[in-house]
C-alpha cells in the first residue's frame, strides 16, 4: 500500500459510549494504535452508570469529551460531537483536503491498519462517501459478522452469511454495497452535512442502513473494504447492556425502525406494496408468536406495525419529503443491492434446524444473522439446556405419541366416513350445501321448513357455519372434523386436565387414552351426534377452568369464570343438558368451597348466567318447552336409542345404541376405579370423585328412562351420552389420583405389588381393547359417508322444475297411531330438525291427517 498524505485526509474519530466500560479500554487503545493515526478524537458519554466516563478521561483530553442525557439517541450523540467547536480542523480549508468522520462503537475494536486501508480505498475511489471494514466477532475472532449489509422487502437485515461462518477470505474484495455497519463507519464530512447525518427518528438500530441508502440515492458510493478488519461485540443487540433509547424493547424498536426505513426510502408504488405486504406478514407473525406462547414478541410485532398507522404517518411524510430533496438517483440504482429470497432461505434454514436440532436463532432484533453469543461459564454446564431439536423432542414425547396414536385410530376406524358423496345417517341429517347456506338459515326470520316457521334457529348453526367457513366453505368437512377429531381432541384435553391434578406421567397418559376411547365417543360418532362428540372433547376443559376459578388469585379467577361461561355457551348451543349439569355442579362447589365467600359466588354466577344471555332468544324457547333441555343437535330418532337400557350398561358407562362396544370393554376401567377406593392415599378426593360420577350416572338413568313427546304423533327418548361423559370425567380423575400411590405400593411387599399390577392391567384393558375393536369394526352405525337419497324418487322428479312443492307423507304404525311429515323438494339440512313448526298450523294439519286416516 502506498504511503498516505497525512494532510490530505483529516479524520475525526467519534466514540459514543453507554455503559461500555467492559469494552471501551480496548476500543480506545485500538484507535490510539492505528498505523495511520486520527487527527482528533471526540468522546461522548450518554449517561453511563459505570466507569465509561472515567475511562474516556484516561484516553482523551477532557475538552474533547461530551456528557449527554441517558436518553440520547446514537445519531443525536454524533451530531453533538460534530457540533463541538474543536471538531473542525484548520487544515480542512486546504486545497485538496478531505475531511472524514470515523464513527466507532464503544464495543468495536479495529485492527491497527484499519483506518489506513479505508483511506487508501477512498483514494482509489473518489466517488466513495462511506466505507466500512469487514466485521468479525469480538469473542471468537475467526467468525464473520458482516461484509456489507442490506435489507429485504420485509425489513430484514441481511448479511448474506451463514451462521457461525468462519472467515477464510471467501467474501474478500472491495465492492459497492447498500450499507455498512455504523460500528466502524468512515464518512466524508461534506456528505454527512449534505444529508443531515443520521435520521433523528432512528435512535438505535437501522440508522446505518437508512443513512447509506440516502448516500446511494444522492449519487455517492458505499464500499465494503475487506482488507480492513474490526471486531464487534454487538452488546446492545445481544442485550449485554440496557440501552435506555430502546425502552427495554429492542425487538419492537428494531422492527419499527425497519418499517420506517423501508417506507421512507422506497418509491411511492413500492412503498404502498411494502406496507400491505408487511401488514399481512405482521398479522401472521403475531398469530405465530401467540400460538408459540410468546406474548411479548407478539406484542412487540403488533406495536411495531400499529405505530406505522397511528404514530409515524406524519413523520414518514416529512422523511419522504427530505429524502426527495437530496435524491440524485432513482430507485433503479438502489434495487440491485436489495436482498432477494431472504424469507425462503430463512424458512429453509428453520426447517433444517428443526430436523438437526440446531437451536440457532435466525431472526433477532438489531442483530446480524451470523452472530454467535460469547460462551459463559454458567451456561456451559447448564443441565436444563436442550439442544436435541424441537422435532426430535416432539416425536419422542409420550403425550405427543399418545395423541398421534389416537388420531391414527380415529382415521382408521372412520375410514368409511372419509369417502362418499353424502354424509348422513342416525341423528345427522344430510350434510349438503355450503357455509353460506348455514349462515342464511341462522340469520333468516322465516324458515321454509315443513309448513313453515318463524321460530328462532338453533344457535349451534352459527358455530357450524363458522367452522364450515374455515373448512373452505364445506359443511361436510367441518362435521367430519368434529366427529373424527373429537377422539384426539378429547385425549389432548383429558391429558391437560390430568396434568393439572396428577403428577404421575403414566396416569396422565392412561387417562387421556381411556377418556378419548370411551363408549360415549364411539357411539356419538356412529350415530352422527355432532353435539355429544364436541361436548365429550371439551368436557375436560370445563374441569380445567373450574380448577382455575377455585385456585387462582381473584383477578385471574374472574377471567377463568368468563372463559368458563363462554365455553358453556358453546357446549349448551349443541347440548342444553350441559348447562343443567353445570348448574348442579356449581351448587355443589358453592357448598363445598363456601369459605371462599362472595368471590366464588360472583364467579359461579358469571359462568352460569353468561350462556343464558349469549344464547338469547333461544334460551327462552328452552324454558317454554322444557323437553328441549334433554335433546341435542340433530334428528331425535327413537330407533337409535335403547329405551330399555340395562342398569349394568349405564354403570359401565355405555350409553347404548349403535357404535357402543361390548360392556366388558369398560369393565377393566371401572374395576380399576373401584380399586382406588381401597387406597388410603387421597381417599377423600377419590370418594368425592366417585360421588360426582354416581351423580352423573343417576342423571343418565333418568334421561334414558324419561319419555319425550315431541309432537302429537312422535315420541322419543333422550340419549344419555352427555351425562355419562360427565360421570366418566369424574371417575377417571378419581382413578388417576389414586394411581399416584402405585410407586409406594410397589415398594411395600409382594401382595401390595400384586394389587398394583392387577389394577394397572385392568385399567389398561379399556383403552387397548377399545382401540383394537374400533379399528377392526370401523364406524358401525347408521352414519355413513355414502347415504342414500333422503327424498323418494317421485318427489325428486316432481321438484325437477324448481317449484319444490310440499308433499304430505302419512305413515300408519302398528299401534294405530298415524305419523306424518311434510317434505319439500329438497333434502332436510343441518339445523332444520331443531326449528319447531307453528303450533297452530301444526295442530290444524294434525286434525286434517286424523280425518283422512
Amino acid at each position: 500500500m502506498l504511503p498516505l498524505d497525512f494532510a490530505r485526509h483529516i479524520v475525526t474519530a467519534v466514540v459514543v459510549t453507554h455503559d461500555g466500560a467492559r469494552w471501551l479500554p480496548e476500543t480506545l487503545e485500538a484507535i490510539r494504535s492505528q498505523t495511520r493515526p486520527v487527527q482528533r478524537i471526540i468522546g461522548v458519554d450518554t449517561g453511563s452508570r459505570d466507569r465509561s466516563g472515567a475511562i474516556l478521561a484516561e484516553y482523551i483530553n477532557s475538552e474533547m469529551i461530551l456528557t449527554l442525557p441517558r436518553t440520547t439517541g446514537y445519531g443525536e450523540a454524533i451530531q453533538a460531537a460534530l457540533d463541538h467547536p474543536r471538531s473542525r480542523s484548520q487544515l480542512a480549508d486546504t486545497e485538496g483536503a478531505v475531511e472524514w468522520i470515523w464513527l466507532i462503537h464503544d464495543d468495536c475494536t479495529p485492527e491497527p491498519d484499519t483506518l489506513a486501508q479505508l483511506l487508501a480505498t477512498a483514494d482509489e475511489n473518489p466517488r466513495a462517501a462511506v466505507l466500512g471494514p469487514k466485521l468479525r466477532d469480538w469473542f471468537d475472532r475467526r467468525l464473520l459478522l458482516e461484509a456489507g449489509v442490506t435489507i429485504d422487502g420485509a425489513g430484514r437485515r441481511e448479511t448474506g452469511l451463514e451462521y457461525a461462518e468462519v472467515d477464510h477470505g471467501q467474501h474478500d474484495g472491495t465492492r459497492q454495497v447498500l450499507a455498512v455497519s455504523s460500528a466502524c463507519m468512515l464518512i466524508r464530512r461534506d456528505v454527512w452535512e449534505e444529508l443531515g447525518g443520521f435520521d433523528r427518528s432512528l435512535r438505535l438500530f437501522r440508522d446505518d442502513i437508512d443513512f447509506c441508502w440516502r448516500v446511494g440515492g444522492a449519487g455517492h458510493r458505499v464500499l465494503i473494504v475487506t482488507d480492513a478488519v474490526a471486531y464487534h461485540a454487538e452488546a446492545a443487540a445481544r442485550r449485554r447492556r440496557h440501552i435506555h433509547a430502546t425502552s427495554d424493547h429492542p425487538r419492537r424498536i428494531d422492527r419499527r425502525n425497519a418499517l420506517y426505513v423501508l417506507l421512507a426510502n422506497l418509491p411511492l408504488g413500492a412503498m404502498l406494496a411494502a406496507l400491505l405486504r408487511n401488514s399481512f406478514a405482521s398479522s401472521l407473525r403475531v398469530l405465530t408468536y401467540l400460538v408459540a406462547k410468546q406474548p411479548a414478541n407478539a406484542l412487540d410485532e403488533a406495536a411495531a406495525i400499529t405505530s406505522v398507522f397511528f404514530v409515524m404517518p406524519f413523520r414518514l411524510v416529512r422523511a419522504r419529503i427530505r429524502r426527495r430533496r437530496g435524491r440524485r438517483r432513482t430507485y433503479s440504482a438502489i434495487r440491485p443491492f436489495m436482498a432477494r429470497g431472504v424469507a425462503l432461505r430463512q424458512f429453509t434454514e428453520a426447517v433444517a434446524n428443526l430436523l438437526s436440532g440446531d437451536p440457532t436463532p435466525l431472526d433477532r432484533p438489531g442483530r446480524h444473522h451470523a452472530v454467535t453469543v460469547a460462551p459463559q461459564a454458567d451456561e456451559d454446564d447448564d443441565p436444563l439446556q436442550d439442544d436435541t431439536g424441537l422435532l426430535r423432542r416432539t416425536i419422542t414425547n409420550p403425550a405427543v405419541l399418545t395423541i398421534t396414536a389416537l388420531t391414527v385410530v380415529a382415521l382408521i376406524a372412520g375410514r368409511s366416513l372419509l369417502f362418499g358423496d353424502r354424509l348422513a345417517g342416525g341423528a345427522l341429517p344430510p350434510v349438503w350445501g355450503s357455509a353460506t347456506d348455514l349462515w342464511d338459515m341462522y340469520l333468516a326470520g322465516w324458515h321454509d321448513v315443513g309448513v313453515g316457521s318463524d321460530a328462532v334457529a338453533p344457535p349451534y348453526l352459527a358455530v357450524l357455519a363458522a367452522l364450515s367457513t374455515l373448512a373452505l366453505g364445506k359443511p361436510w368437512l367441518a362435521v367430519v372434523g368434529i366427529l373424527l377429531g373429537c377422539v384426539p381432541l378429547a385425549g389432548f384435553t383429558a391429558y391437560r386436565l390430568a396434568r393439572r391434578v396428577v403428577r404421575y406421567r403414566p396416569a396422565q397418559l392412561w387417562m387421556a387414552a381411556s377418556y378419548a376411547l370411551l363408549p360415549v365417543a364411539t357411539g356419538a360418532i356412529a350415530q352422527g351426534r355432532v353435539g355429544t362428540a364436541l361436548v365429550h372433547a371439551l368436557f375436560p376443559v370445563l374441569g380445567l377452568l373450574v380448577t382455575r376459578v377455585l385456585t387462582l388469585n381473584p383477578r385471574r379467577s374472574r377471567r377463568a369464570a368468563w372463559a368458563l361461561g363462554l365455553l358453556l355457551a358453546l357446549l349448551m348451543a349443541f347440548v342444553p343438558l350441559v348447562w343443567v349439569l353445570a348448574l348442579v355442579t356449581g351448587v355443589l362447589i358453592a357448598i363445598a368451597f363456601g369459605h371462599l365467600g362472595r368471590r366464588l359466588q360472583v364467579s359461579l354466577a358469571i359462568s352460569l348466567v353468561t350462556p343464558l344471555v349469549l344464547l338469547l332468544p333461544w334460551t327462552v324457547e328452552l324454558f317454554r318447552r322444557p323437553w328441549l333441555w334433554l335433546l341435542e343437535a340433530g334428528i331425535n330418532r327413537s330407533d337409535i336409542v335403547n329405551p330399555q337400557l340395562p342398569a349394568e350398561a349405564l354403570l359401565l358407562l355405555s350409553p347404548g345404541g349403535p357404535g357402543a362396544p361390548p360392556l366388558w370393554v369398560t369393565g377393566g376401567f371401572v374395576a380399576a376405579a373401584l380399586c382406588a377406593l381401597l387406597l388410603r392415599r387421597n381417599r377423600m378426593l377419590v370418594a368425592a370423585g366417585w360421588c360426582v360420577a354416581l351423580f352423573g350416572i343417576l342423571i343418565a338413568i333418568v334421561v334414558s328412562r324419561l319419555p319425550l313427546s315431541l309432537s302429537a304423533t312422535t315420541d322419543s327418548t333422550a340419549w344419555p351420552g352427555v351425562a355419562l361423559a360427565f360421570a366418566s370425567t369424574a371417575m377417571l380423575l378419581s382413578a388417576a389420583t389414586a394411581s399416584q400411590s402405585f410407586s409406594d405400593l410397589w415398594r411395600l411387599g409382594w401382595h401390595r405389588r400384586l394389587f398394583a399390577a392387577t389394577a394397572a392391567l385392568l385399567a389398561l384393558t379399556t383403552p387397548l381393547s377399545a382401540a383394537g375393536l374400533w379399528m377392526w369394526r370401523g364406524v358401525e352405525g347408521p352414519l355413513t359417508g355414502d347415504a342414500p337419497p333422503a327424498l323418494p324418487p317421485f318427489l325428486e322428479s316432481v321438484s325437477a322444475d324448481g317449484t319444490q312443492p310440499r308433499t304430505l307423507v302419512i305413515s300408519p304404525r302398528d299401534d294405530g297411531v298415524v305419523s306424518y311429515t311434510v317434505l319439500r323438494g329438497q333434502p332436510p339440512r343441518l339445523g332444520e330438525p331443531q326449528i319447531p313448526p307453528d303450533p297452530a298450523v301444526d295442530g290444524r294439519l294434525g286434525e286434517v291427517v286424523a280425518a283422512m286416516a
